[in-house]
């Protein structure tokens, strides 16, 4: 069974839920505390040193970490990843393009305004950059949206759950939605999805899944 050290409001770690429940894939979770040092013990950085969350211990002292690439590992072999050669390529492109566009943005006002006690004002001279960067990447999403009901291969995968997990948060930190109503259309479709569980869901105990 795998083992998934992530924080709850995570959304590089919700993507991973989000995958493992969709695919009905069992784990253990150890919640991590991010903003308590907890990824930065010595513990911690055996398993992973870059000190970061999500990470999947896939077999015993076996890790992969970041939340794409667990994506990847995961989904293999299903649905969610898709098999032809183009459209696998094109999954990670939109992959690539969360973690250079939309995550740098959009995660980090979400991180700052809604996660850190005064952050707003600790971080009040970035806001208008991840402001203007983050409205550029959903307008790219949107344009692509408009034409399309999913990012790949005309259904679900590892490409919408990688751009949704911060996505769905944008409104949580001063980003205006209305403004993009192929995104929201999106996300009301991604949320109906079989299997979809919202970021604060917790799988069951161990025990209870054994």
């Amino acid at each position: 069974m795998y083992t998934l050290y992530s924080m709850q409001r995570s959304g590089n770690s919700y993507k991973v839920r989000l995958a493992l429940a969709r695919l009905g894939i069992p784990y253990r979770q150890v919640e991590i505390d991010i903003l308590q040092g907890e990824s930065r013990t010595p513990e911690f950085l055996a398993k992973n040193p870059n000190g970061q969350i999500p990470l999947l211990e896939v077999a015993p002292g076996r890790y992969i970490a970041e939340s794409n690439a667990i994506l990847c590992y995961v989904a293999g072999g299903s649905t969610l990843a898709p098999a032809d050669r183009i459209a696998h390529a094109e999954a990670l492109q939109w992959m690539f393009f969360e973690q250079h566009s939309l995550e740098p943005n959009i995660g980090a006002a979400y991180f700052w305004l809604s996660l850190i006690k005064g952050g707003r004002e600790l971080q009040q001279h970035a806001l208008e950059d991840w402001l203007e960067n983050g409205y550029r990447a959903l307008g790219v999403m949107e344009m692509h949206l408009t034409d399309h009901r999913y990012f790949v291969a005309g259904h679900f995968t590892i490409a919408d759950i990688a751009l949704y997990a911060y996505t769905h948060l944008a409104e949580q930190c001063d980003f205006d939605l209305s403004r993009f109503p192929a995104v929201r259309s999106w996300l009301a479709h991604i949320a109906a999805e079989p299997g979809h569980v919202p970021m604060e869901w917790q799988p069951e105990p161990l025990e209870a899944a054994e």
